[in-house]
């Protein structure tokens, strides 16, 4: 990061978060796998309110039990 391949400073910030991004993804892929999946949310308050008045919502909205 001390010398930067392009001049100005927009190039060096694009420049920044790209090495940044290639630092995150090394440092994930030397994660072990995760070996659960990850339990379902519970339905919001609102979601429960819709529910219970048969009002339809949204097909990406179903959670536990809808």
């Amino acid at each position: 990061m001390r010398r930067c391949r392009y001049r100005g400073q927009g190039k060096a910030h694009i420049q920044h978060i790209l090495t940044a991004i290639a630092v995150n993804i090394e440092r994930l892929s030397g994660l072990p796998p995760a070996e659960e999946t990850p339990t379902p949310r519970r339905p919001t308050d609102f979601q429960n309110y819709l529910d219970q008045r048969e009002i339809r919502r949204l097909k990406s909205w179903r959670t536990l039990g809808s």
